[in-house]
């Protein structure tokens, strides 16, 4: 069951929506099956990363993508599909980093939910321990 989310937040999420571009998991799917090079990148927390994830999404929290992206993907053009649970906190996400200066930054509607429901593969396992705060 999805969670109820509250008025403010749902507010939040629509201005972010308004700028920034957002796919279906279909164009997902079928961006992997033309063999297009971007980053798939999971912004749940550990937790829910680790009990299930899109097949090659590495992981990068709504809690500290801001603060590593740049390590990770210097270049401000590099394409990047966002998921969380539902399309929310990925949709906040893609929004800061438009703010940083990320060019090429979609986030994907659905999220998790919508990927388990399409059938596509899932892996299951932690992503590396991030140590830095």
């Amino acid at each position: 069951m999805a969670k109820q989310h509250s008025p403010r937040f749902l507010q939040l999420v629509a201005e972010a929506r308004s700028r920034i571009r957002e796919c279906t998991v279909e164009d997902v799917r079928r961006r992997i099956e033309a063999g297009e090079r971007f980053v798939l990148i999971d912004v749940r927390e550990e937790s829910e990363y680790a009990a299930g994830h899109a097949v090659g999404a590495i992981h990068l929290s709504k809690g500290v993508i801001e603060r590593d992206i740049e390590s990770k993907f210097p270049d401000p053009q590099t394409p990047l599909v966002l998921y969380c649970g539902g399309g929310y906190r990925s949709a906040l996400a893609a929004d800061n980093l438009q703010k940083m200066g990320y060019t090429n930054v979609v986030s994907m509607e659905g999220g998790w939910r919508a990927w388990v429901q399409a059938g596509l593969p899932v892996e299951h396992g932690t992503a590396p321990t991030n140590t830095s705060g």
